[in-house]
């Protein structure tokens, strides 16, 4: 029923921030930065990530940040879940290779994981949680 006046009552705004937001637009940002700081420290000077899988987690965090955006609660479920695996992946592999590389060439302690590296994992921890927290919300 409309009010007594004859004027319908105006809808209710849309939310558009949800959840996992922050954790979202927060891990994204992390993974972004990530992937343009050095990924690997050697003693000759060290390797962006960029070199390597950076523009893979440039756009993986990219799509984090867009999804802590939406306010359809599935597709940032999606949004949050998809750059975490891929994030986490990339870094699970590059943590693999550069054992590989030591152990191949007996040189234990030259290569290790940067600080890129590092924030990646982080922001893929990031949106990790906050995909179970949105999974989890009512």
């Amino acid at each position: 029923m409309s009010p007594s006046n004859g004027s319908a009552a105006p809808p209710a705004p849309r939310r558009v921030l949800h959840t996992g937001s922050l954790g979202m637009i927060s891990g994204g940002l992390l993974m972004i930065i990530g992937a343009f700081t050095p990924w690997v420290s050697t003693p000759l000077g060290n390797l962006s990530g960029m070199a390597g899988p950076g523009l893979w987690v440039l756009c993986a965090g990219v799509l984090g940040v867009a999804g802590g955006l939406l306010p359809y609660r599935r597709i940032a479920l999606a949004h949050a879940l998809i750059p975490a695996a891929a994030g986490g992946a990339l870094v699970v592999w590059q943590l693999a290779r550069l054992a590989m590389l030591s152990m191949e060439h007996d040189s234990w302690g030259k290569l290790l994981p940067g600080v890129g590296l590092v924030i990646v994992g982080a922001g893929a921890v990031l949106l990790a949680r906050a995909a179970r927290r949105m999974y989890h919300a009512a």
